[in-house]
């Protein structure tokens, strides 16, 4: 009997740990049923959509490993041919159907190598930090931002004491104020923004950040012309660079020196560090997401390959989980055929 209640006991204090990771106990657990349901509440659902950035295209091409890549990681992508890639631009915002010229932030993901081989996927944004440094401080950014029912916009008074509260938020919010818009997917840089390890064929480990900077030139996009530009303009745009050719991004890692925040993506670290080109992007097609390859493809941070490894970054951990949760919702709208908008293209003008 004493043997059955002490495996009872043991199984009681699984399912009771299992209980407090799902967030059925607990006081407040901040789970990633949680933070989407939050998401979610802050305007009408889009069935089939993903629950940020929902606008986007899909795009493909290749990867070009460098000799320093191989360097620095044993990845397959930096060895050997070119490795295949899938990915997404997007922009910044919850509405599928959102005004390009209002987007303030540009992103980019991608999947590199295909079905049955090594894949490493990446979701990058053009803003170079993080306002907050834990996932608990991001949820309250988006209870903070979520639009008042009465106004369709944020509370400022929820706002203000957000900021006031975050520092690093007021940081944020200096560089969305005084960066210059780019006028293109083109031409707009994608940072990882969260910190990583590259690991080289020795075992050792550096701690990096790197990001997509462009060959296009960048070109600024002023308020005027953003007042002038379509809804779709950025589409518009990528179809016609790509008319004339691939469009490619150098991969640029920058290494973390001593004393860098390697685990907090709040904070940027100092421009002098040393940055090595570890590879090449080139995207030479585009398709509609609603029919493209990149639609059932969740872009998990975490997707990683031998020879790179996550930092203690919490917030990674919380991105792998959210985008899970996330893709397992659109994947069963599609399933049940309740999202007919995501599914087929939009008719262009």
């Amino acid at each position: 009997m004493a043997a059955l209640a002490g495996i009872g006991a043991i199984a009681l204090a699984g399912a009771a740990a299992f209980a407090w990771t799902a967030g059925w106990i607990g006081p407040e657990r901040l789970t990633s049923q949680r933070f989407l349901d939050t998401m979610e509440a802050g305007g009408p659902g889009h069935p089939g959509f993903r629950r940020a950035h929902p606008k986007g295209v899909c795009v493909s091409g290749r990867f070009f490993g460098t000799a320093a890549g191989r360097a620095l990681s044993r990845a397959g992508a930096f060895a050997g041919p070119p490795v295949a890639v899938t990915g997404r631009l997007s922009i910044g915002g919850g509405d599928p159907l959102g005004d390009d010229a209002a987007a303030r932030v540009r992103s980019l993901a991608l999947q590199l190598g295909g079905r049955g081989e090594t894949q490493w996927r990446m979701a990058m944004n053009s803003f170079p930090f993080l306002a907050v440094a834990t996932p608990r401080e991001f949820h309250r950014q988006v209870v903070a931002n979520a639009p008042d029912p009465a106004t369709g916009k944020p509370d400022p008074a929820a706002v203000a004491a957000f900021l006031a509260a975050h520092p690093r938020a007021q940081a944020f919010q200096a560089w969305a104020k005084s960066a210059p818009w780019s006028d293109s997917w083109a031409n707009t840089q994608y940072n990882s923004v969260n910190a990583f390890y590259f690991i080289d064929a020795d075992g050792q480990r550096r701690a990096v950040r790197w990001s997509m900077r462009p060959q296009a030139p960048f070109a600024a996009l002023d308020a005027g012309a953003r007042a002038a530009a379509g809804p779709d303009f950025l589409v518009t745009d990528l179809e016609r660079r790509l008319a004339s050719g691939p469009l490619r991004w150098d991969m640029v890692a920058t290494l973390a020196g001593p004393g860098d925040a390697v685990d907090d993506p709040s904070r940027p670290w100092p421009e002098d560090r040393e940055e090595v080109v570890v590879g090449v992007l080139e995207l030479d097609a585009a398709t509609p997401q609603a029919t493209g390859a990149c639609r059932d493809i969740n872009f998990d941070p975490l997707v990683l390959p031998a020879g790179v490894a996550p930092s203690g970054d919490p917030i990674l951990s919380a991105r792998s989980s959210v985008y899970a949760r996330s893709f397992n919702r659109r994947q069963r709208e599609i399933a049940l055929g309740d999202a007919d908008q995501a599914t087929h293209p939009e008719p262009r003008p």
